[in-house]
């Protein structure tokens, strides 16, 4: 069965990706994520206390967010042929996110190696640039892949 993720032989250096699908996050995105992952914070969980920071409303979790951008990924890059993350680095939160805004991903791929210990498989790194809808950027991250290798 084909899936839509790429193979790791078919990742190059420089290569680009504009992901189509885009998400408007809502306030209960953020109190579920919160509750899921256990995350009692006021910052995203009590509007009364929201009101009085900074931001004057909630911000929506950055863990949330870094997860979106990556899910928005997905289904162009490594949809049923990526064997697991490895690891991310250099992760920022460039801007706020709030209920309301509509979020967006590019990606782009900026080393591609097979791997030592697993033959037929390789390492790809993407770049995962997030955006709302003044298109400033709220979210990088750069997250080492294990991918699958073309089957024969």
């Amino acid at each position: 069965m084909r899936m839509a993720g790429l193979y790791f032989e078919q990742f190059s250096v420089g290569q680009t990706f504009v992901h189509e699908v885009r998400r408007t996050v809502t306030d209960m995105d953020n109190i579920l994520f919160s509750s899921l992952t256990c995350n009692p914070a006021p910052v995203h969980i009590d509007h009364e206390y929201a009101r009085s920071t900074e931001f004057g409303q909630p911000l929506m979790n950055s863990i949330f967010t870094l997860g979106l951008i990556i899910g928005l990924s997905v289904q162009d890059t490594t949809l049923g042929t990526t064997v697991g993350n490895l690891g991310m680095e250099e992760t920022r939160f460039s801007n706020p996110v709030f209920a309301g805004d509509t979020l967006r991903a590019e990606s782009r791929v900026v080393a591609v190696r097979a791997s030592k210990s697993r033959p037929g498989q390789g390492i790809v790194t993407l770049e995962h640039r997030g955006f709302n809808q003044r298109d400033e950027e709220v979210v990088f991250c750069r997250r080492h892949a294990l991918m699958m290798g073309k089957p024969a």
